[in-house]
C-alpha cells in the first residue's frame, strides 16, 4: 500500500568536524520517502524550484517514488546550511533560504486523495492541515513537527495532532507539547490528547513508544562512525510509516516493529552525507541489519 509523504525538498550544505558536503539533496520529504520506499511505494507531496534537475528527480523515481504531487514553481529550491559540533547533537544553522517553499500551497492530484497511510513530515502545520483536508478519510496519520512550529503556531499544531493517530517527536518537543519535564509523563499526556501512539526519539540512545496498552523502549543501532545525522529523524519516520502501510494494521506489535525498522533506517542514513547511504542501500541490507538489531537487543533468561 502506498504511503503519502508530505515535507520539504532542499539542497543542503553540511559541515561536520570531520568533513563537509555542498549542494546535496536533502529535506524531510526526501529522507522520509526514500526510507519508506523499502517497504512499498511512496507518494511525494512537496515543492521545488526550476533549478531542480531531471537527474535529481530520477533519484526518487529510481526508488519507485510517485512524483505527481511534486510541484515545480518559478524560483529556486529551498536551501539550508548547517554545521555540527563534535558531539553531533549540537547544530548551528548557517543559512536558511526558503525560496519556493515559502509559498507552498499543496494541491493533491486525484490519484493521491485515497491515500490510507499518511506521513505529515516536519513542515508548516497550516500546510499539514491543507493536505489532510484533501484526503478521503485516511486510516493512519503519522505527524512530525519541531520546536519552531510549537513556539510560533501551537494552535495549528494542536489541530493537526487532533486528527492524527501517531506523533513522532524528540524529547524537547515532547516536553513542549505536554508541559512536563518527565519524558514518560509527556508520553502519557500526549496519549490523552486522543492519539493511538506516541513515539519519542532519543537520538543516539534510541526511542520509546507508548500506546494505550503498553510501553516499548529500544536502543539505537550501535555505529562505529557517524558522518551526517541531518536526515536521521525523517528517515526514522519514513521507514516507520512505510512499514505500517505494508502491514496495514495499527497494532502494538506492528508499532514495535515499525520503531525498530525506523531505527535501522536512521542508522543507515547517518553513515553517509545526505541521501548517499539510503540511495545505495539494498533491501537485503535493511533486512540483515534489522535481524542483527533484534539479536543485539534480545535478552533470554528465566525469572525465578
Amino acid at each position: 500500500m502506498s504511503t503519502l509523504v508530505l515535507g520539504s525538498i532542499g539542497i543542503d550544505d553540511i559541515e561536520t568536524p570531520f568533513d563537509k558536503a555542498e549542494g546535496i539533496l536533502g529535506g524531510s520529504a526526501s529522507y522520509a520517502a526514500v526510507a519508506g520506499s523499502f517497504f512499498g511505494p511512496s507518494r511525494m507531496v512537496s515543492i521545488v524550484g526550476e533549478d531542480f534537475s531531471d537527474d535529481q528527480r530520477r533519484l526518487f523515481t529510481s526508488r519507485g517514488i510517485d512524483l505527481n504531487g511534486l510541484k515545480t514553481a518559478p524560483g529556486k529550491t529551498f536551501r539550508w546550511g548547517g554545521r555540527y559540533a563534535m558531539n553531533f547533537d549540537d547544530r548551528e544553522t548557517l543559512f536558511t533560504d526558503l525560496n519556493v517553499l515559502a509559498k507552498f500551497d499543496p494541491e493533491l492530484p486525484a490519484s493521491y486523495q485515497d491515500s490510507r497511510f499518511v506521513l505529515l513530515g516536519n513542515t508548516d502545520p497550516a500546510v499539514q492541515l491543507k493536505v489532510l483536508e484533501q484526503l478521503d478519510g485516511p486510516e493512519v496519520v503519522v505527524v512530525d513537527t519541531m520546536n519552531f512550529w510549537l513556539e510560533s503556531q501551537r494552535d495549528l499544531v494542536d489541530e493537526v495532532l487532533a486528527r492524527a493517530n501517531v506523533v513522532v517527536v524528540n524529547e524537547e518537543e515532547a516536553r513542549m507539547i505536554s508541559g512536563h519535564h518527565s519524558i514518560l509523563r509527556s508520553a502519557l499526556e500526549m496519549l490523552d490528547m486522543g492519539l493511538d501512539a506516541v513515539i519519542i526519539k532519543q537520538g543516539a540512545y534510541g526511542a520509546l513508544l507508548r500506546t494505550a496498552g503498553e510501553w516499548f523502549f529500544t536502543s539505537a543501532y550501535p555505529l562505529l562512525e557517524v558522518r551526517d545525522p541531518t536526515g536521521a529523524g525523517d528517515s526514522f519516520a519514513g521507514a516507520l510509516t512505510g512499514y505500517l502501510a505494508r502491514e496495514r494494521e495499527l497494532t502494538d506489535q506492528n508499532l514495535r516493529r515499525a520503531v525498530v525498522h525506523g531505527s535501522v533506517a536512521a542508522s543507515f542514513s547517518v553513515e553517509g552525507f545526505g541521501l548517499e547511504s539510503l540511495l545505495n542501500l539494498t533491501e537485503q541490507q535493511m533486512k540483515d541489519r534489522y535481524a542483527e538489531f533484534l539479536r543485539f537487543s534480545r535478552v533470554e533468561f528465566d525469572i525465578d
